[in-house]
């Protein structure tokens, strides 16, 4: 399906509406990184809309990630443009960036009766262990799948990323490069697409 062909057909029943509120509250839940986006915009976007599959999500935040700025709104900027073209890039953009705005002028209009708050720290480190769950689960479906597709070089790859970040802590950028070589170099054969 082309997206002008599904940008049009989603246009006529309030598109525009409907990217707005899931985007807004997509952000609003975005607590913990950038990868907890992912679960988030693939329940939103995959399973319930059926705008955009898997793979896509999944490609959609690798560019995301690899662009400067933050994470959320490039992932918005990218699928707004992809399903509603500049209005749609306009729309996701603002209601990307609405939730942590509000967020941010109410904590800093009453910092100090927050910042030393037991039940405010308390909230955090929930939401820290949350995020924290959803990034494994997203990992795992990840590992699974690849190893439903008996693929050895993707599984390689993801098992010694994890090793070396964890493990011997190699910064996070040689990681990127290196997984970038290694996929340019060993996976461009169209069954790991």
């Amino acid at each position: 399906m082309s997206s002008d062909k599904t940008a049009l057909q989603v246009r006529d029943k309030g598109f525009y509406w409907k990217l707005f509120k899931s985007t807004f509250i997509i952000s609003a839940f975005t607590i913990g990184g950038g990868f907890v986006i992912i679960p988030l915009m693939r329940a939103k976007f995959v399973d319930e809309y059926g705008w955009i599959d898997d793979k896509e999500t999944l490609d959609l935040v690798a560019i995301a990630q690899s662009m400067p700025g933050v994470v959320a709104v490039n992932a918005a900027i990218i699928l707004g443009y992809r399903m509603g073209g500049v209005m749609g890039t306009l729309t996701a953009l603002l209601a990307t960036v609405l939730p942590p705005l509000i967020t941010l002028s109410l904590i800093a209009s009453c910092y100090t009766l927050v910042v030393d708050n037991y039940y405010v720290k308390a909230l955090l480190k929930g939401m820290q262990c949350g995020a924290t769950a959803l990034i494994v689960d997203v990992a795992l479906d990840l590992l699974k799948k690849q190893g439903k597709k008996k693929l050895l070089i993707p599984i390689v790859i993801t098992i010694g990323t994890f090793i070396a970040s964890f493990f011997y802590d190699v910064n996070v950028m040689y990681l990127i490069l290196i997984d970038g070589v290694i996929g340019f170099l060993f996976l461009r054969d169209p069954k790991y697409n």
